[in-house]
Parts: structure tokens; C-alpha cells; sequence
């Protein structure tokens, strides 16, 4: 075999270890009942074999908990064994369960072993946990969230445990909304991370011109915006997608045709290039449906997915066009942007903040206070959002400089208006266990600061370093060193 073919087979072995590509997964079907082994294995195979795609073999989970036990390690795990899929674990963080999630974790790891951690691309402690603990999120009902030191302790406290055990050198992230990333009150988070998760969803922005046209420049503003938070992490892309059915969201139509340019615009280019796990394989089974709808093959698990899903030469250019800062109307005011219904949105009007969801479940609100990039110190913390709501002004800060209710608001932040974060996250949960937790009115919230410049308008593809950029150099220089005996023997 000649040099320049080796070199080309040792490059393709290092690239093909270096990204995680695959789908979000709940430990419950839409129906509401727990997943078995075989419910998941069903479905990490069907995600490896989708027509038009090839390399889909990640899963991210919520919890490491069987449903209806109480600490069990969950049954993706063997599922995964048995289909190679590598794993993003979960550990839910919100509520008084998370040390069930620890002692999951280590029973996995005992029981297990090496077949299991093997597997592991990377550990999240919490998701969405600082949302749910915002002023957006305590005044839509979001559930239960976590102060961003508790949630430092507890990703602490699973360094610490993984430490003596062959997952010591797996890289731990929190996944939260990008506008909590770029809150600087959340920075003790950042600090305690290795890499950052990112959620976003241009279709949910429905404070915005947020139809598909926009959803691109939409998505790649907010990763510059959470790379900029992040300072120098890696950030990889934890959720996204465009439901296929369900209610028009001010510009976002929900629908396959938009759907499918969204994965082509915005999912080509990530796809081996970046750690991604897409919303959703599968979120609707018979009479079970969410509204709206993210899954990419309808009411049966099925390999022939609901559009084309093959990423033609020019679909898969790095993502790095222009990402313009969309600018505020200030139209939706302080707070108020939204007030969509759990029921309406998502199919549940529960608090979402449950392991077995995968997500939060909003029933209403935007997540920017104040539409204005610099919108004064305090903003609005009431709930008809009439505070600061023209937000004309990206420079003086002269509008929203004052709250209603005098609690903190949006100080020092750029200017992507009154963005709503997932009002109708629940829909998301459906394949979940709802808790009922509702958020506590006294809970000390966080002001929603951002960072003090606007967020570079570009999205390339160096705003990431994949799937372990640490995983890809050891890789290389494993296939290097085959290399180098190849050539000697």
C-alpha cells in the first residue's frame, strides 16, 4: 500500500472518532410508558439505518434512571451495547432526585464496565436547569430549575465521582437555552464545564421575524452568541430542529417542507463537523401526538423517514454564512411575550422538569427583557411584559429602564428582542413524565444580563471543535502509530 493511501486511511479513522452525530432521547414512549431495552434498541437502529443518511449512531439522554425505578441505571445503556451507539449521558439536576441520578451512574458503571464507558462521548449534568431558574422561566411556570452554584456543585460532584473510574476522563457540560448562557449571572456554570450545550430553535423566537427564511441567520446568531459566553469551550449543538406539524408561531410554520430546509440549512453543515444531536427521531406513536411535531419519521418508528434527509456537496458547506444580530422591535415588551399554553404548545401544561422528559415544558414568555441591547439596568419583571416594550433604541439603553415590580430584568444585553424561549416546550415532553412541580414564586432569580458587546455576526464552523477535540488528537496519533508499524513492517 503506498504512503499517500495510508495517510489517507489513518485521516479518515481520526475523522470518522472525532464527531458525534445522532438524536435526543427520553426514557418514556409517547404513550407515556417506560422504555424498555428493546424499545431503544429499536429505535438506535432504525436512527443508524435512516434512508438517506449514514452515521447517525449517538444518543443524547436526560437521565440515567429507568423509568418507574428509583435509581436504576436506564436500559439505553445495554441498548447501547448491543447497537455501539455512543452515549451523551444525562443527569437530571432539577427537583430532589439528583442523587438517584449519581447512584445510577455508578451502578452502571459497576455493572457494566468498559462495554458501557467505552461509550461515552461526554457527561451532562442538567438540562435547561438555569431556564427554569430565570425570570422568564419562574414567571412562565417553566418547573423547578437550579442556581447556577448549586449546579456548579453538582457538576462538581460528578468529577468527583467519576474520578477513580474509567469515565474519569469523559468531558462534562450542562445544556441550557443560549439566552442562559449569554445571562452572566450563569458564568459559575461556564467555569465548572468543560464544554457548553447548546439549545436553540428559531421556530420558538416568536417575538421575531422567525419565519424559515430567517431560521438560519436565527440559529447561527445564537452560537455566536453562546461561543462568545462559552470563552474558548467547546460548544456543541445538544438540540434543534423544525417541527414537521403543529400551530404557525408568529412567521414559523410548522410543516415537512420547512422542516426539511431547516435540516438542510442548518443540520447539513453541523453533521460531521460538529457534536450534534438532533429533536427528534421520533416524538408521535398512534393517537399520540404532540403539537407541534419534531420527529423525523411520523407516528411509526420507521427507516424511511417524512422528507429526504441526504445532505447533498453544497448543503454540507460549513455554516459559516453572514449571521446578522437580529435586531429588537421591542414590540413584545419586557416579559410578556408569549402566553401560549402548555396544553396548546405542547400537550402539557405540567412543569416539565421531570428526568424522564428531556426538557422543560413553558407555557408562556419571551426570554429577552427589554427589547433593546443595552435596555437599562433593572427591566420589567411583570407579567404583561408593558415595560420597556418599545425597545428602539440598541445604543442608549433609554427604553425598559425601569421594572414594573422593580425586581431585576435585562441590563447590558444584545439586542435579539423579546426572544421566547420554547413557550411551548412541553410539546417536546410528551414522550416524558411530566413532574408537576410548579416553580416557586420566592425563588431568587437571576438578572438576565448578556455579554457586554454584541455577539460576532459570524457562525463558522471555528466556533466549534467537534466532539472532543482532545478525542480526535488521541485518535490521530493512534492511527499515526498503525501507520508508522504499517510502513516498517
Amino acid at each position: 500500500m503506498q504512503l499517500p493511501y495510508l495517510l489517507a486511511f489513518a485521516l479518515s479513522i481520526a475523522t470518522s472518532e472525532a464527531v458525534s452525530k445522532g438524536f435526543n432521547y427520553g426514557n418514556k414512549n409517547p404513550d407515556g410508558s417506560s422504555k424498555s431495552q428493546s424499545d431503544f434498541q429499536n429505535e438506535f437502529t432504525t436512527a443508524k439505518n435512516l434512508v438517506g443518511t449514514e452515521g447517525f449512531n449517538s444518543a443524547r439522554l436526560y437521565t440515567m434512571i429507568q423509568g418507574d425505578t428509583a435509581s436504576d441505571p436506564i436500559s439505553a445503556i445495554p441498548a447501547a451495547i448491543a447497537e455501539k451507539t455512543t452515549l451523551l449521558l444525562g443527569l437530571w439536576a432539577s427537583g430532589d432526585n439528583f442523587h438517584n441520578e449519581l447512584t445510577a451512574l455508578q451502578a452502571a458503571i459497576s455493572q457494566y464496565g468498559s462495554a458501557f464507558t467505552d461509550l461515552v462521548v461526554g457527561i451532562s449534568v442538567g438540562s435547561e436547569d438555569l431556564y427554569r431558574n430565570s425570570v422568564i422561566g419562574t414567571q412562565a411556570h417553566a418547573g423547578v430549575g437550579v442556581d447556577p452554584h448549586v449546579l456548579a456543585g453538582y457538576i462538581d460532584e460528578v468529577r468527583s465521582l467519576i474520578s477513580s473510574t474509567s469515565l474519569s476522563g469523559s468531558p462534562i457540560g450542562h445544556v441550557d437555552t443560549w439566552n442562559d448562557w449569554t445571562n452572566s449571572s450563569n458564568a459559575a456554570v461556564i467555569e465548572a464545564v468543560d464544554w457548553v450545550g447548546f439549545d436553540g430553535y428559531p421556530y420558538f423566537q416568536d417575538t421575531m421575524a422567525n419565519s424559515i427564511d430567517d431560521g438560519k441567520a436565527l440559529f447561527d446568531a445564537a452560537v455566536a452568541a453562546t461561543k462568545e459566553a462559552a470563552g474558548g469551550k467547546e460548544v456543541w449543538i445538544t438540540e434543534t430542529g423544525w417541527p414537521v406539524s403543529g400551530k404557525t408561531a408568529n412567521l414559523a410554520v410548522a410543516s415537512i417542507e420547512n422542516a426539511k430546509r431547516f435540516w438542510d440549512e442548518v443540520g447539513c453543515p453541523l453533521f460531521d463537523e460538529v457534536n450534534t444531536w438532533w429533536y427528534i427521531l421520533q416524538d408521535a406513536s398512534g393517537s399520540s401526538v404532540p403539537s407541534p411535531s419534531f420527529g423525523l419519521v411520523g407516528n411509526t418508528l420507521s427507516t424511511t423517514p417524512l422528507f429526504d434527509l441526504s445532505c447533498n456537496a453544497s448543503s454540507k458547506t460549513t455554516s459559516s454564512s453572514t449571521a446578522s444580530v437580529p435586531s429588537s422591535t421591542g414590540s413584545a415588551g419586557a416579559i410578556g411575550g408569549s402566553t401560549n399554553s402548555g396544553s396548546d404548545a405542547g400537550g402539557s401544561s405540567s412543569a416539565g422538569d421531570s428526568p424522564n422528559t428531556g426538557g422543560s415544558s413553558n407555557t408562556g414568555g419571551s426570554s429577552n427583557t427589554g427589547g433593546s441591547s443595552n435596555s437599562g439596568s433593572t427591566g420589567s419583571s411583570g407579567s404583561s411584559g408593558s415595560s420597556g416594550s418599545t425597545g428602539s433604541t440598541n445604543s442608549s439603553g433609554s427604553s425598559g429602564s425601569s421594572g414594573s415590580s422593580g425586581s431585576t430584568g435585562a441590563g447590558n444585553h444584545p439586542s435579539y428582542g423579546s426572544y421566547n424561549p420554547y413557550t411551548s416546550y412541553g410539546s417536546y415532553n410528551r414522550t416524558g413524565n411530566h413532574f408537576t412541580n410548579s416553580s416557586t414564586s420566592g425563588r431568587p432569580v437571576a438578572s438576565v444580563a448578556g455579554p457586554s458587546s454584541t455577539p460576532s455576526t459570524k457562525a463558522d464552523s471555528t466556533m466549534f471543535t467537534g466532539a472532543a477535540s482532545n478525542a480526535a488528537a488521541s485518535v490521530f496519533s493512534i492511527a499515526l502509530g498503525a501507520l508508522v508499524v504499517m510502513i516498517i513492517a
